[in-house]
């Protein structure tokens, strides 16, 4: 029997709240990655690791948030959660080899393409295998053009990200960025929701809502996003994409300069003293 899916059972809230929360994940993740253009190369690693934390926190917690909202009818919903939290970590590792190869190489050609598309297929990744975590007494069924299509626009969406982040060009580029890398989760995820079809082998009893089940496991990486949130606030150099200046030998690409050196002035010379002889006076014989 096919159960009848509902994926907004909260209405726009669900949707809107994890759109914002994708962007907010996306707006920290890529203001590291602009950083990390911008810093010595001693220091990229650094912000590259923060980034992917961000970026994958953001789009796993925009999935079950958006995973509030869904319910079907004739069963109760589980998650089971070292599946869950192996979603969530495929999409750190995934998102930072992405944002890695382009922080390292560049938001351009081929290190454009690929860390786009590695980037896009974590996000699906972690999409689908949070959605193997779902426990119900029912089998789950998928439209493989559907699923192709999710892909895609995640992959596509993106690159394009990953681009604007790459310009240099101040907040509103980082804005612009974060919002189109929101699109990427937000339209991945219910483009493959919508491929979704459910089959209830079974009538269950009443379970327990989403929304009680997923809000434990959502506490974690929310602090994480708000703690990486109010780094970013309260460090104005980074908001504004003005880092402190490396000194010219440590930013790769630029030579080091030659020591100039420096003239010594010598100090002006003292005006001669004049020397003060006794007046001759005769001598008396």
């Amino acid at each position: 029997m096919q159960g009848t899916v509902d994926g907004f059972s909260y209405g726009i809230v669900t949707p809107l709240v994890a759109y914002l929360m994708a962007c907010l994940g996306g707006a920290l993740g890529l203001r590291c990655t602009t950083r990390s253009m911008l810093v010595a190369r001693s220091r990229r690693p650094a912000w590259l690791a923060l980034g992917s934390a961000a970026i994958g926190s953001g789009i796993w917690t925009m999935h079950f948030i958006a995973m509030m909202g869904f319910t079907v009818d004739g069963t109760p919903i589980h998650y089971d959660k070292p599946m869950t939290f192996a979603s969530l970590a495929l999409a750190i590792v995934m998102v930072g080899v992405g944002i890695f190869i382009v922080g390292s190489r560049g938001a351009r050609g081929t290190a454009l393409f690929t860390g786009g598309t590695i980037t896009g297929l974590g996000i699906a990744s972690m999409h689908y295998l949070g959605m193997a975590g779902l426990r119900l007494d029912g089998r789950l069924e998928y439209n493989t053009l559907t699923v192709a299509a999710s892909v895609v626009i995640a992959m596509l969406a993106a690159t394009a990200a990953l681009w604007a982040a790459g310009q240099v060009r101040g907040v509103l580029w980082s804005v612009g960025a974060s919002l189109v890398m929101g699109l990427a989760a937000s339209g991945m995820h219910y483009t493959g929701m919508a491929a979704l079809r459910v089959h209830v082998h079974g009538t269950g009893g009443p379970g327990d809502s989403p929304a009680s089940l997923l809000a434990p496991m959502l506490v974690g990486p929310l602090a994480f996003l708000l703690l990486a949130g109010a780094v970013m606030i309260f460090g104005p150099k980074t908001v504004l994409g003005q880092p402190k200046e490396a000194p010219a030998e440590e930013k790769p690409g630029v030579p080091a300069r030659a020591a100039v050196p420096r003239q010594i002035r010598r100090p002006a010379q003292t005006a001669r003293r004049t020397v003060r002889r006794a007046p001759r006076t005769p001598q008396n014989h």
